[in-house]
Order: C-alpha cells, then sequence, then structure tokens
C-alpha cells in the first residue's frame, strides 16, 4: 500500500513536512520520498496508511491537493472511498471499478482530470491528457466522480505518456 500526497501548486511538500518536528515524528517510521507532484509513501497497509493521514491532517490541509492510496500498481484511490473501504466495509473493490477518473501530470503538475467512462482504459484517453509525461486511474466514489477543475490546463504535443508510471 502507498499513500501520494499530490502537493499544492508552488509548494515543496517534501521540505515542508521535513521542516516541522511534528510531521517529521509522524513521517519517522516511513521513508517518504520526494516526487516532482508531491511525496510517495509506502505503508503496509489500509489501516496504516489512513492512520498516517490522520496524522498529517493539518498538513494536508494547508499543503496538500489531493491525497490517493495506491490500491494497485498505477491505479489509485480517493480518500473518501479508502474510508468507506476500511472503517465502513460499505465498498469492496474489485477487478474493476465503475467510478474512475484519469489525472495527467507535466513536470510534477497536475495538467488534466478526466471522468472515465465505465469499461474503459487510459489508452482511450490519449488525446484529453496530451501534454501529460504520466497519467494514474483514480478510483472514486460515485459522488466524486465529477469533473475537477485545473488551474493552468493549456494542451500540448505528448511527451511519451506512461500509464501509471510516476516521475521519481
Amino acid at each position: 500500500m502507498n499513500i501520494l500526497f499530490i502537493q499544492r501548486e508552488g509548494t515543496d511538500l517534501h521540505h515542508t513536512l521535513f521542516a516541522s518536528e511534528t510531521s517529521r515524528l509522524a513521517l519517522r517510521f516511513y521513508h517518504p520520498k520526494k516526487m516532482p507532484c508531491g511525496v510517495y509513501v509506502s505503508v503496509s497497509t489500509l489501516g496504516s496508511a489512513l492512520s498516517l493521514v490522520s496524522e498529517l491532517k493539518w498538513y494536508i490541509r494547508r499543503y496538500v491537493r489531493e491525497v490517493l492510496f495506491e490500491i494497485e500498481r498505477g491505479i489509485f484511490c480517493t480518500h473518501q472511498l479508502a474510508q468507506d473501504v476500511y472503517y465502513e466495509r460499505a465498498v469492496v473493490l474489485g477487478a474493476s471499478w465503475k467510478f474512475r477518473r484519469l489525472y495527467g501530470f507535466r513536470n510534477g503538475q497536475m495538467v488534466s482530470a478526466v471522468v472515465m467512462t465505465p469499461g474503459s482504459v487510459i489508452e482511450d484517453y490519449r488525446r484529453d491528457v496530451i501534454g501529460a509525461d504520466t497519467a494514474i486511474e483514480v478510483w472514486c466514489r460515485e459522488d466524486e466522480v465529477e469533473d475537477i477543475a485545473l488551474e493552468d490546463q493549456e494542451p500540448e504535443e505528448s511527451a511519451g505518456l506512461k500509464p501509471g508510471e510516476l516521475e521519481s
């Protein structure tokens, strides 16, 4: 299980987390990796991932655009869906999921967010993520599936889209 903290524009989340004694203590047993889009943390279980996110709540509100949980290589889920799976036990994730979004990143910045139709794959959205060098599939709840607003969304030539692979 991995957590991806997508930083807000203009924030160096890795530096911010390690500049604070409180967040350094919360992260002391983990080895966060700095990514162009934020911070990537490996944990053992969904429960420990949700616990860590809870401990970092103050930082998340101020410096994080979105918290995602990697449930399978290249497939992430939202915080709300992860809570439904773990706490409510109302949701059982299967081989595919009906409510999905596709996030495209270029140089560490999110440049596109597209709602995916059921049964589609990332390759079906190559035109929608033009200019992205990385794309990830994000599973979400039905009430979260709507488009999200992005700043600075200007299409460019495709720079070798790699589904599910985050830059390091």
